[in-house]
């Protein structure tokens, strides 16, 4: 199973459809805040994707009603927390990220809201910030992540918008 991974596309939709476009054959999308306008214009053009797209809302999505997090059971044997961050401290340390992950009995958080890329376990948790598809600040391109999940177990990484 292949899930691609975003975040903060900050409105510029065309990112958000070259990353969905470049990807179509995978499995799940996963937007992860400051996005909700681009989300919502996507599944209007191309509603072939709803069921297999979700997002959360962050903290520049002013009037969305999309959720804060998510709990997301589309793998086998592992659930998925996905959030912003913002309200989880991400800035400052992870520990309440993999706290209330745990607290789900989920094995891998997602989380944007820093612009910056990582990828990462911690206590049992794989632990992804797919950077931001529009303005990073960890000074690397633009990005995106995958997860890959299979029998052997899961794999995390990070790829540069080109």
């Amino acid at each position: 199973m292949r899930i691609i991974v975003i975040s903060d596309t900050h409105g510029f939709y065309d990112r958000l459809y070259s990353i969905v476009m470049r990807n179509a054959k995978a499995d799940a999308f996963i937007h992860l805040g400051d996005c909700t306008d681009e989300c919502v214009e996507l599944l209007r053009y191309f509603p072939e994707f709803a069921d297999k797209f979700y997002y959360v809302k962050g903290n520049c999505d002013y009037g969305s009603d999309a959720p804060l997090s998510k709990i997301i059971d589309i793998a086998p044997g592992h659930r998925i927390f996905a959030t912003h961050g913002h309200k989880y401290g991400v800035k400052y340390d992870l520990g309440t990220l993999v706290t209330s992950a745990k607290e789900c009995g989920c094995d891998i958080a997602l989380f944007g809201h820093t612009h910056e890329r990582l990828c990462t376990y911690e206590d049992g948790v794989h632990i992804m910030n797919p950077g931001s598809a529009s303005c990073p600040r960890d000074g690397k391109p633009c990005s995106y992540g995958f997860i890959d999940i299979t029998d052997a177990g899961v794999v995390i990484n990070n790829v540069s918008v080109s």
